[in-house]
């Protein structure tokens, strides 16, 4: 899958250390959207959270969490050895835990993480684990 670069313009950007701007935002969830129609999501993503370290790692990026989370929800595991993509795959079956790993074009590992239950899923760094 794609990743989504935002040209955000100097003019009409205000993106801080920790979140996007509006302009930003609006690119991300675009983008977002338009891979979503195209993508059928394989199971529910919950409640969404995003560590300190993660909005951070995002923010230092042209990237955006929605374009993680897209390729997270259609079964593109990133950069997940072959132990943790069986895993995954096994976990779509059988209810366990779901674990991607990406790198931001800044070079930054983000990992996102849903839950057994499919009540919440994660972005943060590996080290917030």
């Amino acid at each position: 899958m794609p990743s989504y670069a935002i040209q955000p313009s100097p003019a009409l950007c205000t993106c801080t250390d920790t979140s996007l701007c509006a302009n930003c935002r609006e690119q991300a969830e675009d983008a977002w959207l338009s891979e979503r129609r195209q993508a059928r999501p394989r199971f529910s993503l919950g409640r969404l959270v995003a560590t300190p370290g993660a909005l951070r790692a995002l923010a230092a990026s042209p990237q955006d969490g929605p374009a993680f989370l897209a390729r997270h929800v259609s079964g593109d595991w990133g950069d997940v050895d072959a132990h943790d993509h069986q895993a995954n795959d096994a976990a779509l079956r059988d209810g366990d835990r779901l674990l991607s790993a990406y790198t931001t074009s800044a070079g930054v590992r983000l990992w996102v993480i849903t839950e057994a239950d499919r009540s919440a899923t994660t972005l943060l760094l590996p080290d917030e684990y």
